[in-house]
């Protein structure tokens, strides 16, 4: 593709051809004002924010869908143009529901801060919002249509990136707006709860549902042991809500705040993640030993694919290794483990999840989430729900000192357990252990990097043997996931079989870190970021195999017995359900052969 000569401002630059106006504008450091356009997404030029002049145009053109040609002389701001940018932004402000000081994107919002920059007072600008009704009908998901702008990403990243479909426009005109199919609200629509709409939405129309109250009451009340967990991805989060720049990795401080906040007990969820290893890599080995039809085995710890493939690829479900999520096992082993361990009452413990996922609200409220006794899980809180406690409590997060007072037997880890949180992770730390669990032997490079990065469907083949190489997938992003099950559908449909032994889902582009808690604003870019932070740490850390952290070892001896054991099923592993694909609620349950 050549190259064409093109002047923004009286700034000479040569830019590819096709590149957009708004893309050559960042190219020499200048960001063209805009409230619908997203780096990771198609522009739709639906705001009319980014316009600009172009000399010879009679008219003033949208930057964000707009292509370069050979000559163009671009003019980004004058009179003109700030009167029609504060037009739009007004017209959008006297429709909308300006409650920021309560908002929960109050400081990240693209409304608010554009707003602020263009020297415009909401207080000024007469509204005349009629209000619509909130719907809070998800148990992940809050959908506020008052606070709504059009934008249609919300839309393009839950149908087009997703391929979810849970949400459209309903009504034309003034009277347009983002809505669920025929209005029946989130929980009936098919919504995987991947919270996607809510990372990329502008305002905060989309959120998760808070659960901040739920766990300061539980810290505040003297009758309750609350402990709490935290995934992989959140120590490669967290610290950017403080400037500590993207994929700063907190751990020691992230311990540290959370025993501040009160938490009796701090755990890892890096910890059942290596637990996970052990239960699905031995789930996996056993069924190639096996030879069973149940292949390829599919990971399970992305509750949004669970559910996405609950509703649309139900045929498939015996596939899906029955391991829970490392979240699901480390909520299971706090009510028996730990509460035998400390001798406490587990009907006096309340647990709590720090997750980069709203879908992980949806995962600990199943009815099969309760093999403890209990629910398992007591309450899920998002990266941004945790950063609002901290807020609260006036921790000074980044001046923090490295803490490890944790609970060692249910947070000790390596660096295959802190590898979950990006794609190809989980593969990686499968494989590592199982081929292990095949030959009794480490691999000789435990980097398996063919299974690392951010294409949408990576394939490898990994040799155990000489009478065994594994071939696996991974895919991230549910659009991607989408084509792989169907190629493997085909594929079994066709010759019994496929091709592939072990395939990685994960719901959210990019994994965990580009979960749909994490902290609002963030790219594809900043998603792999994280995920290379995460892989750094995995490097740093003494031990980078499942099957050599010894508190794993220790739970197996004193309670567990052994992997796959029967013991380790009841607590670990669960079952699946059909789900109708309109309204995404169970039709039956599935009781797989070999599960």
């Amino acid at each position: 593709m050549s190259n064409v000569n093109i002047e923004i401002n009286g700034i000479k630059t040569e830019v590819p051809q096709g590149t957009t106006i708004i893309e050559a504008a960042k190219k020499i450091g200048l960001n063209i004002p805009t409230l619908c356009y997203h780096e990771d997404l198609k522009p739709t030029a639906a705001c009319g924010v980014c316009v600009v002049e172009i000399e010879g145009s009679p008219t003033p053109k949208r930057a964000c869908s707009t292509p370069v040609w050979e000559g163009m002389k671009v003019k980004t701001n004058s009179k003109m143009l700030r009167s029609i940018r504060k037009t739009v932004i007004e017209m959008i402000l006297s429709n909308h529901d300006v409650a920021c000081p309560t908002c929960v994107a109050n400081g990240k919002c693209e409304l608010q801060n554009i707003a602020y920059t263009m020297d415009i007072d909401p207080a000024a600008v007469p509204n005349i919002l009629v209000k619509r009704p909130v719907d809070y009908s998800s148990v992940s998901i809050i959908r506020d249509v008052n606070k709504c702008i059009n934008c249609g990403r919300c839309i393009q990243v839950c149908n087009d990136v997703q391929t979810v479909n849970a949400l459209t426009f309903a009504e034309r005109g003034f009277d347009a707006h983002v809505d669920t199919v025929l209005s029946l609200g989130m929980s009936s629509s098919a919504c995987v709860n991947c919270g996607q709409c809510t990372v990329y939405c502008p305002t905060g129309a989309l959120h998760e549902k808070d659960d901040t109250e739920r766990v300061w009451d539980a810290l505040l009340d003297p009758e309750k042991h609350v402990v709490v967990q935290e995934a992989p991805s959140i120590r490669a989060s967290l610290g950017e809500e403080w400037g500590m720049g993207v994929g700063a990795v907190t751990t020691a401080k992230m311990y540290t705040a959370l025993k501040m906040l009160g938490f009796d007990s701090v755990f890892d969820t890096n910890f059942s993640a290596d637990l996970t290893i052990m239960e699905e890599g031995t789930e996996v080995v056993g069924r190639i030993v096996a030879g069973t039809k149940n292949l390829p085995c599919i990971t399970s710890c992305s509750p949004g694919w669970i559910k996405f493939m609950e509703t649309y690829f139900p045929r498939l479900a015996c596939n899906v290794s029955t391991a829970k999520s490392p979240q699901q096992m480390m909520g299971a082993l706090a009510k028996t483990y730990y509460a035998e361990l400390k001798g406490i009452d587990p009907s006096k413990i309340f647990s709590v999840s720090i997750m980069p996922c709203t879908a992980k609200k949806f995962e600990c409220q199943r009815e099969e989430m309760a093999d403890s006794g209990y629910q398992d899980v007591d309450v899920v809180l998002t990266t941004r729900e945790l950063v609002r406690m901290i807020n609260e409590a006036g921790i000074d997060f980044p001046n923090l000192p490295d803490n490890q007072d944790v609970c060692l037997e249910l947070s000790e880890h390596t660096g295959a357990a802190t590898i979950f949180g990006a794609t190809g992770g989980v593969m990686e730390a499968a494989l590592r252990s199982a081929y292990y669990l095949v030959t009794g032997n480490d691999l000789p490079d435990v980097n398996i990097t063919a299974v690392r990065g951010m294409e949408g469907v990576k394939e490898a083949a990994v040799k155990i043997n000489d009478d065994l190489t594994l071939k696996v997938a991974v895919a991230h992003g549910l659009g991607n996931a989408r084509k792989l099950m169907e190629k493997i559908q085909k594929q079994i449909d066709e010759t019994g079989k496929s091709e592939y032994h072990f395939v990685e889902v994960m719901a959210c582009p990019g994994g965990c870190v580009g979960g749909g808690g994490q902290p609002f604003g963030s790219s594809l870019a900043m998603r792999a970021r994280r995920g290379q932070s995460l892989y750094q740490d995995d490097r740093d850390l003494p031990k980078r195999c499942s099957h050599h952290n010894p508190m794993i070892a220790k739970i197996y001896q004193d309670f567990l017995e052994k992997p796959g054991s029967h013991k380790a099923h009841k607590l670990l592993h669960t079952h699946y359900y059909k789900r109708e694909q309109f309204k995404g609620q169970v039709v039956e349950s599935f009781k797989c052969e070999d599960h």
